[in-house]
C-alpha cells in the first residue's frame, strides 16, 4: 500500500521511478497479489495511467487485465476498473482535437491495440459474457469497450460475434436497459456492429429490432426528439439499406404505417432546431431507401401502395406545400416523393391532383416547375424538382400526354400558366441551365411515346410581331444551327448539349418526326459541318450529339425525301466526314467522363451546374442506339438489299410462326372443350353408374318380389287341383260350371297376352343384345341377367297354362259326373251338401284367382319399369366398350409386368438352389422351402378342420 501510495501522488522519499517502471510494478502486483483488495488497488492505478502511458500500459498490462476478466468474476469493481482501462487503451480520444500526425497516430495504436486484443478470440466472447452482468460498472464500460473494438476492427470482431452463441441476442437486451445511458450506448454498439455485414442486419431485425426502435422513436417525440432519435434512425438505416430481406421484413411488419406521424407539421414552421432538421432528414432517408430505384421493381411497387395507403404520401405532400420548411428538409422532401411516385400509376395520378395552397390555387406540379426554370433558386433545389418531374412522367403515358396537351393550341389558356408554357419559356431563357432542364424534362415526356412525339410536332411558336409562327421542332434547330442566335446566347455548351439531347430522343424510333427535321433544308449541312470540324475539348461533346442526330436521321429514316434517303445521307457522310472518322465523332459521348456518373443511378447528383450535361435516361437510349447507328453507316447498300430480304423473309417466316400458333390456340381451345366435355362425361357416367347400382337394386327387389309370387302360384295351383278332385267326386251345378269356364277362358287369354309380351320382350332383348355386344360388355351382361329373369317368367307361365289345362280336362270329366249323379234320386241329399262345402272353396278360390290377377299385373309393371332400366342402360354401352378396352390394355401391361416378374424370379430361384447347394457343399444342413410348405399346409388344414367342427 505504501508502493501504491507513492504512486497516487504520495511525497517522493527518494528518485522518482519513470512511468514504465511504474507500470511494470502494477503488472507485477495484478500477477502476484494474492489479496483482492491489492488486485484491485493495482488496477485503478492503471486505470489512473493507461490515457497518460497509454502505450506502456497497453503493452504490459493488457494479458493481465484480460486475465483479471477472467478470474475475478465475482468483485464488479474491479471488473470495472479492467473494463476502463482496456476501453482507454483501445479507443482514440474524440473530445480533444489533436493535430492530424497525432490524430493518426492515435488511431493507429487503437488499431493495433485492437488486433492484439482479438488475436485471441475467447477475449471478445469474454467481452459478452460480461454484458450479461446487470451491475452498471460493468454493463456500461463493456459496451463502450466493444464499440470501440468495433470501430477500429470491425469486420474481425463482426465475424467473431457471429459465430458466437446468442452473441447478438445480448446485445439487443441493452435495448430494454432501464438506463438511459447504457440503452444510448448500445444503441451507438449495434450501428458499429451491424454496418456492412447483411448477415448480422437480419439477425437484428429478426431479433424484433424495428419494433423496440420505433418504439423509443416516438417515446423520445419523433422528429423533435433529441440525438437518441437521431441514433435510432442511424441504426434503421443500417438494417435497411441495401438489405432486400429486411425490407420486405420491415414491409410486412406493418412498420411503413408507423413512419406517418413523423411527418405531421405543424402550420407554424419557423425556428426549426438543428436537431429537428437532422432527424427529419433521416426520415425522409428511411422512406427513400424503402421506395429506391435500386431496389427490386416488385418490393418497391409494394412499399408505394403501402405508402399511398396509409396517407404517407399524402403527408410528404403536405410538407412539399408547407411554407418556412428549411430548404434542404423541402429538397430533400422533393427527392423523397420523387421517388414514391416513380412509376406507380396511382401515386402519380394522385400528385398531379395535388395543389398549392395559392389564390388561386395551381397544380404542384407548375409551382414545381417554376422553381426549376428560376435561375435564383439553389442548385439543389432545382435538380430535385427535375427529378420529380421525371419520376412523374417515369412509364406515366397519361401524365405525359397531359404535359404535351398544355403545348397544343387547342388547350393553351392565356389567363393560366401550364406546364408547358413553363417548359418553353426555360427551353429558350438566357440561363443555360434553364435551357438544359427545360429540354430534359420535355424529353422525358417524349420518352417511349410515339404519340406525344407526333403531337408534339402540331405546337406552334410566335417569334415575334409580324412573323409567322414556328413549329417548336422548328425553332429548336433554329437556335442550334443559326450561329448568331448562338453568340448571342454565349454559345454555352450546356444548352446545345441540352437541346440536342431533346432532338434525340424526339425523332427516334418516329419516322415522321425524322421527316420533319430533314424537311428544314439547313439541318443536315449544319450536322455534317459541326461533325466534320476539329473543335476544342468543350465541343467534342457536341460534336458526337450531332453524329448521334444524324445517325438517328438514318437509322429511322423511311425514305419519304427523295433528297435525304438512307443511301443519300450515307454517301454524303463518306464524302464529307469519313465513315470512320464519323464512328469516332460518335464514340466521344460514351467516352465523357460525365456520361459513365450520369449512368448509374436516375437521380440527377451533380456537383455543380458546369457538370449538369446528361441524363441518366438518355444514356440508355445512347447505349442502345450506338451500335445500331455504327452498323447503319458502315453498311454497303448491297449489305441493306442483303438484310431487307432477310427481313423480308424473317417477316414471312414469322407470318408462317404467327399461323401455326393461332392453329395452335385453335387447338388449345378444341383441346380445352375435349377436355370439358371429358370432364362433363366422367361426370355423367358416374351419375349413370349410380343409377345403374340403383336400379340392379330395384331388379333385385323385383326378383325378390317374383320368388314371392311364385310360391303363391303354386300353393294357389294346388288348392285349384284339390277342387277340382272334389268336384269331380261331388259334382257342381250347372251355373258354377258355367263361372268356372269363364274365369279358365280369362286365365287362357292372360296366358295368351303374356306369351305375347314375352315374344316382344324375347326380340328386344335379342337386339339390345347384339347391341350390347358390339357397344359393351358390361350392358351385355345386364342384358344377359334380365333375359334369364324373363326366361324364367316365361317358364313358370308356361307351367301355370299346363296347370290351367289339366284343370280344363277335370272340369270336363266332372261335368260328365254330374250328369250321372243326377240320375240316382236317392244321393240328392248327399250331393247338396258337398255343393255347399264346394261352393264355399270356389268363393275362396275366386278371392285367390283376384288377388293372383292383381299380383300378375303388378309384376308386367315391373316388367316395363325393367325394360325401360334396360334401355337406359343400353345407352352407356358406348362408354362401358371405352373403359372394357382401356382396362384390356392395362391387363395387357399387367401381363407383361407378370412375365418380366415371373422371369425375375425363375433366375432368383436358380441363384437360390445354387446358392443352397454350395451351402450344402460345405456341409451346412438346409431346410427345403418345399418342406417349409408342406408344413404350412398341414397347419392349414388343421385350422380348416378346427373351423368345420365349430361350425357344425
Amino acid at each position: 500500500m505504501n508502493f501504491l501510495r507513492g504512486v497516487m501522488g504520495g511525497q517522493p522519499t527518494g528518485p522518482q521511478p519513470t512511468g514504465a517502471e511504474t507500470i511494470q510494478k502494477l503488472c507485477d502486483r495484478v500477477a502476484s497479489s494474492t489479496l483482492l483488495e491489492d488486485r484491485r488497488d493495482a488496477v485503478r492505478a492503471l486505470k489512473s495511467l493507461s490515457k497518460k502511458y497509454r502505450v506502456e500500459v497497453g503493452n504490459m498490462a493488457m494479458d493481465h487485465l484480460v486475465r483479471i476478466l477472467q478470474t475475478d468474476r465475482s468483485d464488479t469493481e474491479i471488473l470495472g476498473y479492467a473494463l476502463d482501462t482496456l476501453y482507454n487503451i483501445v479507443c482514440n480520444d474524440e473530445e480533444e482535437e489533436p493535430e492530424e500526425n497525432q490524430q493518426k497516430q492515435e488511431d493507429d495504436l487503437g488499431a493495433q491495440f485492437t488486433d492484439k486484443f482479438v488475436q485471441e478470440p475467447e477475449n471478445v466472447t469474454l467481452l459478452l459474457t460480461l454484458l450479461e452482468e446487470f451491475d452498471f460498472h460493468v454493463r456500461w464500460p463493456g459496451v463502450k469497450l466493444l464499440t470501440a473494438l468495433l470501430k477500429n476492427q470491425c469486420a474481425q470482431v463482426q465475424g467473431i460475434i457471429l459465430v458466437s452463441p446468442m452473441g447478438v441476442s445480448r446485445l439487443m437486451d441493452l435495448l430494454a436497459d432501464s438506463r438511459e445511458v447504457i440503452r444510448n450506448d448500445g444503441l451507438l454498439l449495434l450501428q458499429q456492429l451491424t454496418k456492412g455485414n447483411a448477415a448480422i442486419q437480419k439477425i437484428v431485425a429478426f431479433e424484433n429490432a424495428f419494433e423496440r426502435l420505433l418504439d423509443i422513436i416516438t417515446e423520445e417525440g419523433s422528429s423533435d426528439g433529441g440525438i437518441v432519435v437521431e441514433d435510432c434512425l442511424l441504426l434503421l438505416l443500417n438494417l435497411l439499406k441495401n438489405n432486400s430481406s429486411n425490407q420486405n421484413f420491415f414491409k410486412e411488419g406493418s412498420y411503413i404505417q408507423k413512419m406517418k406521424p413523423w411527418f405531421e407539421v405543424g402550420d407554424d414552421n419557423s425556428g426549426w432546431s438543428a436537431q429537428k432538421v437532422t432527424n427529419l432528414h433521416l426520415m425522409l432517408q428511411l422512406v427513400r431507401v424503402m421506395v429506391s430505384p435500386v431496389n427490386s421493381p416488385g418490393a418497391t411497387a409494394s412499399c408505394q401502395k403501402a405508402m399511398f395507403q396509409c396517407g404517407l404520401l399524402q403527408q410528404l405532400c403536405t410538407i412539399l406545400m408547407a411554407t418556412g420548411v428549411p430548404a434542404d428538409i423541402l429538397t430533400e422532401t422533393i427527392n423523397t416523393v420523387s421517388e414514391v411516385i416513380r412509376g406507380s400509376e396511382v401515386n402519380q395520378d394522385y400528385f398531379a391532383s395535388v395543389n398549392a395552397p395559392s389564390n388561386p390555387p395551381r397544380p404542384a406540379i407548375v409551382v414545381l416547375l417554376m422553381s426549376m426554370v428560376n435561375e435564383r433558386q439553389p442548385f439543389v433545389l432545382r435538380c430535385a424538382v427535375l427529378y420529380c418531374f421525371q419520376c412523374f412522367l417515369y412509364k406515366n403515358h397519361k401524365g405525359q400526354g397531359e404535359i404535351v396537351a398544355t403545348l397544343l393550341p387547342s388547350t393553351i389558356d392565356a389567363n393560366s400558366i401550364s406546364a408547358g408554357q413553363l417548359l418553353c419559356g426555360g427551353l429558350f431563357s438566357a440561363d443555360s441551365l434553364s435551357n438544359w432542364c427545360a429540354a430534359v424534362a420535355l424529353a422525358h415526356a417524349l420518352q417511349d411515346n410515339l404519340t406525344q412525339k407526333e403531337q408534339l410536332l402540331r405546337v406552334q411558336l410566335a417569334t415575334s410581331l409580324g412573323k409567322p409562327p414556328v413549329s417548336l421542332l422548328q425553332q429548336c434547330t433554329n437556335i442550334l444551327s443559326q450561329g448568331d442566335k448562338l453568340d448571342r446566347r454565349g454559345s454555352r455548351v450546356q444548352t446545345k448539349v441540352g437541346l440536342l439531347m431533346l432532338l434525340c430522343t424526339w425523332i427516334s424510333n418516329c419516322p415522321i418526326a425524322v421527316m420533319h427535321f430533314l424537311h428544314n433544308q439547313d439541318n443536315v449541312p449544319f450536322l455534317t459541318g459541326q461533325i466534320s470540324e476539329n473543335l476544342g475539348e468543350d465541343e467534342r461533346l457536341v460534336q458526337g450529339l450531332c453524329a448521334l442526330l444524324l445517325g438517328i436521321c438514318i437509322y429511322y429514316n423511311d425514305n419519304s425525301l427523295d433528297n435525304y434517303t438512307k443511301e443519300k445521307l450515307k454517301q454524303l457522310i463518306e464524302k464529307r466526314i469519313g465513315k470512320e472518322n464519323f464512328v469516332e465523332k460518335l464514340g466521344f459521348i460514351t467516352k465523357h467522363e460525365l456520361y459513365s456518373r450520369a449512368a448509374q443511378k436516375p437521380q440527377p447528383a451533380f456537383s455543380t451546374p458546369e457538370h449538369m450535361l446528361f441524363d441518366h435516361e438518355f444514356t440508355k437510349l445512347v447505349k442502345e442506339l450506338e451500335g445500331m447507328i455504327t452498323k447503319a453507316v458502315l453498311k454497303s447498300s448491297e449489305e441493306e438489299k442483303k438484310e431487307e430480304e432477310v427481313k423480308k423473309t424473317l417477316e414471312q417466316h414469322d407470318s408462317i410462326v404467327t399461323q401455326y400458333k393461332e392453329l395452335i390456340r385453335e387447338q388449345d381451345s378444341q383441346i380445352n372443350e375435349l377436355k370439358e366435355q371429358v370432364t362433363l362425361l366422367a361426370s355423367q357416367n358416374e351419375k349413370m353408374q349410380s343409377t345403374m347400382t340403383q336400379q340392379l337394386s330395384q331388379i333385385q327387389q323385383h326378383k325378390d318380389q317374383y320368388n314371392i309370387l311364385k310360391l303363391k302360384l303354386g300353393k294357389d295351383n294346388q288348392q285349384t287341383g284339390n277342387q277340382a278332385e272334389a268336384a269331380h267326386v261331388n259334382g257342381l251345378q250347372p251355373e258354377e260350371l258355367s263361372q268356372l269356364r269363364e274365369q279358365l277362358e280369362e286365365l287362357q287369354r292372360q296366358n295368351q297376352l303374356l306369351q305375347t309380351q314375352l315374344g316382344e320382350k324375347d326380340s328386344l332383348i335379342t337386339s339390345l343384345k347384339a347391341e350390347g355386344v358390339s357397344s359393351a360388355e358390361g350392358s351385355t351382361s345386364e342384358v344377359t341377367v334380365l333375359q334369364r329373369e324373363l326366361e324364367l317368367l316365361k317358364a313358370q307361365l308356361q307351367k301355370q297354362t299346363a296347370e290351367v289345362t289339366q284343370l280344363q280336362s277335370e272340369r270336363q270329366e266332372l261335368l260328365r259326373g254330374s250328369d250321372t249323379t243326377a240320375a240316382v234320386p236317392g244321393e240328392n241329399s248327399l250331393y247338396t251338401e258337398k255343393i255347399a262345402e264346394l261352393e264355399s272353396r270356389l268363393s275362396a278360390q275366386t278371392a285367390e284367382n283376384q288377388k293372383l290377377k292383381a299380383e300378375v299385373k303388378t309384376l308386367l309393371e315391373s316388367q316395363e319399369s325393367m325394360e325401360r332400366d334396360l334401355a337406359s342402360a343400353t345407352s352407356t354401352a358406348a362408354i362401358m366398350q371405352a373403359e372394357k378396352s382401356k382396362l384390356q390394355q392395362e391387363v395387357q401391361e399387367s401381363k407383361k409386368e407378370q412375365d418380366d416378374l415371373l422371369m425375375l424370379l425363375a433366375d432368383q430361384d436358380q441363384k437360390i438352389l445354387s446358392l443352397k447347394q454350395r451351402l450344402k457343399d460345405l456341409g451346412e444342413t438346409i431346410e427345403d422351402e418345399d418342406d417349409l410348405d408342406s408344413k404350412d399346409q398341414f397347419d392349414d388344414d388343421d385350422d380348416e378342420e378346427e373351423e368345420e367342427e365349430c361350425d357344425e
